[in-house]
């Protein structure tokens, strides 16, 4: 009799383990997923330092506020020397249509050909350094296209000085008037594109969101186009998960799916993406048991309820009506 009670224990004790560990009948129509988002990748066009960070991971932000700040005195100094060139080009403009045309202007004329020769030769080995920097892979396509632009825009001016002593040194002053207005058109020009290159030191959200992580903080050097933060909208997240492939033939583009998390009220999305090719293993599975081998990687966009982190693990029921 003693030993049939420890028996009888035992055997009571492997059948409660045994109903415990038993996998339960799963919802073929419930799958597992997770929280992803589209992110909003925001970069300078142009290399440069950062010098201010006006927000951080996690900060909310509206439509066209301030995001980070280049170094700009490079900027700011082009700018200043195309204002110069502009007020020389409109000075000159006025004494040619106030004055008889003197000696003297012709050698002002020939100091302008004589310093634009210059600016061209540095053009000239400016484009030919960023060639062979880009060859070897240390420079940007960019800032090629940046000093052949520069190495134009000199050749240029050196024929517009020409034209203009050409002018200079023949009768009649409607044609030297002409070159005038020419120079001073350019000048604006120069002084335009300098402007817009320096208001892009600053860069602002394209769109309201949260600042979901930040690559680049002040005083590191980002390269152009590289992202220095990710912008998070609210309406870029949605719910990535995988559906076996007997139910695969169920759904379709628009469907409703609801979503359950823990802690949260059940929500609604809207199938916006179904793979067309299989995959046997999926990147994340929040299941505790072992699912189907052939799965179909699948998107939902959220249409309500409330704003969940990235990664947060969900079930998906696939039922709902096609839209």
């Amino acid at each position: 009799m003693k030993r049939i009670v420890p028996l009888i224990l035992i055997l009571a004790i492997a059948a409660a383990a045994a109903w415990y560990l038993w996998p339960a009948p799963t919802d073929p129509d419930r799958v597992q997923g997770y929280i992803e988002g589209d992110l909003v990748l925001v970069g300078p066009e142009s290399a440069g330092r950062v010098v201010s960070l006006t927000v951080d991971s996690g900060s909310d932000v509206s439509e066209n506020a301030e995001l980070f700040c280049l170094d700009t005195r490079s900027e700011e100094a082009a700018r200043d020397e195309a204002q110069a060139k502009l007020n020389q080009a409109k000075a000159q403009l006025a004494d040619l249509q106030a004055a008889v045309q003197r000696p003297e202007q012709i050698a002002v004329l020939r100091a302008t050909e004589n310093r634009a020769k210059a600016a061209l030769d540095l053009s000239r080995a400016d484009v030919e350094r960023q060639r062979a920097l880009f060859q070897k892979g240390f420079s940007s396509e960019a800032r090629l296209q940046q000093a052949q632009a520069q190495f134009e825009s000199d050749g240029a001016a050196l024929a517009e000085a020409r034209r203009q002593i050409e002018a200079a040194e023949i009768p009649g002053r409607s044609e030297l008037i002409a070159g005038a207005e020419a120079a001073v058109k350019a000048a604006e020009a120069s002084l335009d594109g300098a402007v817009k290159a320096l208001e892009k030191r600053r860069v602002f959200a394209p769109v309201a969101a949260v600042v979901e992580d930040v690559y680049f903080r002040a005083g590191e050097v980002v390269a152009a186009g590289q992202p220095v933060l990710a912008l998070l909208p609210p309406g870029n997240r949605k719910v990535r998960f995988y559906v076996p492939e007997p139910q695969l033939s169920g759904l379709r583009l628009g469907q409703d799916v609801t979503i359950y998390c823990d802690g949260c009220q059940p929500m609604t999305a809207r199938l916006s993406f179904l793979s067309s090719e299989a995959e046997f293993t999926p990147p994340v599975i929040f299941s505790e048991e072992e699912r189907a081998k052939l799965v179909f990687k699948a998107e939902a966009k959220l249409t309500q309820g409330e704003t969940l982190p990235l990664g947060l693990p969900v079930d998906v029921v696939l039922h709902g009506r096609a839209k």
